[in-house]
């Protein structure tokens, strides 16, 4: 037989869901590994699909969505960052804020184009880069300065082959927000090399403590943006499948090519729940977030309180403590707690180098699971300490 494609055989399979496969295989596990809200879709959205389907709406939309939701985005935008947006040629809704990503990339992207990626990221951006034809090029970040971008060490990784940046914030897995100043200091940086920037704001609407920063709110970067949003973090709409990307005309025009050719379509009952989502308001997505706030203090308070050295997150819902105290490796310590003590977090070293000797552990779980997984993890984490029952495996989790 011929070989595949190189690339596609090259990537690794998500950590992520490996570990959330072990995890699902084993008996009597906490889960802390998957990023999903453990809120179910609140009701008046669960309503508007029902009655969407009632109502035959099982057809395919317009490639770009139906236009009532683009409408509605355009307005949500402008009102959160002062972004104007054409719904007709400059919004796209998508299956998932994943395919929006993949769209802008194949898009903006030729073979061999550099993209600057913030380590510690999501464990798809290098993938998708590298699948667009792109070169993924890492700039670390650190926890002694809460995971916040260095705009030097960004301004030494550019090349003349780099074409993009795509940065994430609230981040993932960190849980980091990125000041104003650094927004525009990375636009100043777009303009005077002429790049382009993906804005991931998944999680924007999960901020604790301070307002949420957009690139959009930066007048002059707007023809080289494409803002990502959706509602799978905010709405607990993981499973909807629906996104959305804006960009400037030309931006936005390539995405849609490639989406009429591939997805073709957001799910249209998706789109109704969306349009619902919109249309109620904020107030579950505030209620979702007080909460989660709640957990985030319990968390970092706990993992602290245990020798786990642990910075306080600004957004998202996950917590990224360093395990270094153990004495072992990130991945080591991930199996092991699973094994041990049926807990599943994520081994660091799966977002990039950076990464390494840190666990990433979500706090979508509700308090007294969280507690539950605490007592564990701190059970594990005196053994190790200790030195009493730490002798090396002889056998991984495979």
């Amino acid at each position: 037989m011929r070989p595949l494609n190189r690339t596609v055989t090259a990537i690794p399979p998500s950590g992520i869901r490996r570990f959330f496969d072990l995890a699902a295989s084993l008996p009597d596990v906490i889960s802390l590994g998957v990023g999903e809200p453990d809120f179910v879709t609140p009701w008046p959205i669960r309503k508007a699909a029902l009655q969407s389907i009632e109502k035959g709406h099982t057809t395919y939309t317009a490639n770009s969505g139906l236009r009532q939701l683009r409408e509605l985005i355009a307005r949500d935008v402008e009102k959160r960052t002062g972004a104007v947006y054409d719904p007709d040629t400059e919004i796209i809704i998508t299956v998932g804020v994943s395919e929006a990503l993949d769209l802008a990339l194949r898009t903006i992207l030729d073979p061999g184009d550099e993209t600057i990626l913030f380590e510690p990221c999501y464990v798809s951006y290098s993938p998708c880069t590298a699948l667009a034809g792109g070169v993924p090029v890492f700039v670390s970040t650190s926890a002694d300065d809460g995971f916040a971008i260095d705009l030097d060490s960004v301004e030494r990784a550019v090349t003349s082959r780099t074409k993009a940046m795509l940065i994430c914030s609230p981040g993932n897995p960190t849980g980091a927000v990125q000041s104003a100043a650094t927004l525009e200091g990375l636009a100043d940086l777009a303009e005077r090399h002429d790049l382009y920037v993906l804005s991931d704001e998944i999680y924007s609407e999960l901020v604790y403590g301070q307002d949420h920063a957009s690139l959009a709110e930066i007048p002059g970067v707007l023809d080289r943006l494409v803002l990502l949003g959706g509602f799978s973090k905010s709405h607990a709409m993981t499973g909807w499948r629906v996104g959305y990307a804006c960009a400037r005309a030309p931006i936005a025009n390539g995405m849609l090519k490639i989406h009429q050719y591939t997805a073709l379509c957001a799910p249209h009952v998706s789109q109704d729940a969306a349009i619902a989502a919109l249309l109620t308001g904020s107030a579950a997505t505030e209620k979702m977030r007080r909460e989660y706030w709640r957990r985030r203090d319990f968390m970092v308070g706990a993992l602290n309180d245990m020798g786990l050295t642990c910075p306080t997150p600004a957004g998202a819902f996950y917590v990224f403590p360093s395990v270094t105290a153990t004495g072992l490796t990130s991945t080591e310590f991930a199996e092991r707690l699973l094994r041990e003590e049926g807990v599943a977090v994520v081994p660091g070293g799966v977002f990039g180098d950076s990464g390494e000797g840190h666990v990433r552990c979500s706090y979508a779980a509700s308090l007294d699971t969280l507690k539950r997984a605490i007592e564990r993890i701190r059970r594990f984490t005196e053994r190790c300490t200790a030195n009493l029952s730490c002798p090396t495996p002889t056998a991984k989790v495979s």
